[in-house]
């Protein structure tokens, strides 16, 4: 059963944004992971990177495909989850609890660009 998180963002190339003040934890959906199947791997970017909403920042592989990451909103990166370095299948058993990167929004008004949990699952259920 996939599972839809109340109270994060979410966009249409199913990453996921939680946000705490002027930060954001940015990884890949429960929908996404379970489509994916076992990950392998997680490219991730550097600290001090830069992205805008909708650019490529990184990508996650798997035994079925290599799928591209694309930041949902724009900001610079402060960290990265360093633990999917050596377990990337921690997406697999939490998607949301295994954000890829922590960044610090430049335009916090880019998350109403974003669906709510409602309506990405109805977005996912098309």
């Amino acid at each position: 059963m996939v599972k839809f998180v109340d109270g994060l963002y979410y966009s249409e190339s199913h990453e996921f944004v939680k946000v705490e003040g002027e930060y954001g934890y940015v990884g890949i959906t429960d929908f996404a992971q379970d489509a994916l199947g076992n990950v392998v791997y997680v490219d991730m970017p550097e600290e001090d990177d830069e992205f805008e909403a909708g650019e490529d920042f990184g990508a996650v592989e798997s035994v079925k495909a290599a799928s591209d990451l694309k930041c949902p909103v724009s900001g610079t990166v402060v960290e990265v989850n360093t633990d999917l370095e050596d377990a990337p299948d921690m997406i697999n058993k939490d998607a949301f609890g295994s954000w890829i990167m922590k960044i610090k929004l430049s335009d916090a008004s880019e998350l109403d660009n974003l669906m709510d949990a409602k309506a990405y699952k109805e977005f996912c259920e098309k």
